[in-house]
């Protein structure tokens, strides 16, 4: 016991000791033996992620019977800063719901003002602490990554994306002696950017909200990383109309293999995936035509032009 109570006398050791057992009597013993936290009445922010989703494909299934916006939004709001995260995992994950559902209960809550910050009571000094040394040691991390760094920097496929999208020149409907669109996008996926969801707002001149249209993944082939992407999903929704029109772009193997198409037909009209070839959907009140500006299969072990190494796609959207 001598050599013990000799290093108990250095203050930097003793130190350390009595933080480690403060830690275990504070934490083991009184916060989960003598005095546990209990919760009642918790807001749908403070959820488990699990039942924040079911409250939120209640939410949707509320909207789409009654078509309650207020309510929608003020549902969307109890969610905080969780809202858009539970949101992707619905759209990324819809099960029994309708993606034309969830796309309108999506524009509804979207169209509202912005959520009202959550109410509290106060900021704790020890979150501010514990806060700035989190803050410290992350700026130390990424000082210490970056400066043992010695390769180049290096580019993801989002951001490869995102280059390729602003190197593609936008088809001028006014040159061709055609209506300019009322709305004109770009975007670009990559293999490797398993996330790949883009959605654009319509609105009119005024600033009013019209509705949305995006694209994004629906379906893959093959196992393994990173995801091989058979088929893209478009759609177009109206907020003047009562479902979104989809149509799939297929990949060459998949649009002849006929069970993928039967499969791929519950999702929208399937359409075979063709460079500077316009693919037109149509709501009550807006018209969009999809055309893919670029585009280039992957090659391996998989089928002949069953995936898509990138796709540079144009969305022009026209008000009837």
């Amino acid at each position: 016991m001598d050599p013990i109570r000799e290093r108990l006398k250095n203050p930097a050791v003793a130190g350390i000791v009595g933080a480690v057992i403060g830690l275990i009597i504070g934490w083991f013993v009184i916060g989960w033996g003598l005095w546990p936290v209990e919760w009642t009445d918790a807001a749908p922010a403070d959820l488990h992620p699990a039942w924040q989703e079911d409250y939120l494909r209640s939410a949707i299934d509320s909207f789409t019977l009654s078509g309650d916006v207020a309510n929608a939004q003020r549902r969307w709001q109890d969610l905080g800063s969780a809202a858009e995260e539970t949101l992707a995992k619905i759209e990324a994950n819809p099960g029994a719901q309708k993606p034309e559902a969830i796309a309108a209960f999506k524009a509804a809550v979207r169209a509202g003002a912005a959520p009202a910050e959550e109410e509290g009571g106060g900021i704790s000094p020890f979150f501010l602490i514990a806060c700035f040394v989190t803050l410290v040691l992350a700026v130390a991390l990424v000082a210490m990554y970056l400066f043992r760094r010695t390769g180049t920097t290096e580019v993801s496929p989002a951001m490869q994306a995102a280059e390729a999208t602003r190197e593609a020149q936008q088809t001028d409907y006014q040159a061709m002696g055609e209506e300019p669109p009322l709305s004109q996008y770009m975007t670009t996926y990559m293999l490797g950017d398993d996330l790949f969801d883009d959605s654009f707002s319509i609105d009119s001149p005024a600033g009013e909200f019209l509705g949305e249209c995006g694209v994004g993944i629906a379906e893959t082939i093959g196992v393994g990383d990173p995801k091989r992407v058979t088929s893209f999903e478009v759609w177009l929704f109206d907020k003047n109309d009562i479902q979104t029109v989809t149509k799939v772009l297929m990949s060459q193997h998949a649009f002849q293999d006929p069970e993928t198409r039967d499969r791929l037909a519950a999702k929208g009209e399937p359409v075979l995936a063709a460079a500077d070839t316009p693919v037109i959907l149509e709501t009550q009140t807006l018209r969009l035509s999809a055309r893919i500006v670029d585009m280039s299969y992957g090659s391996g072990a998989l089928p002949e032009n069953s995936f898509f190494q990138r796709m540079t796609l144009e969305l022009a959207v026209w008000q009837k």
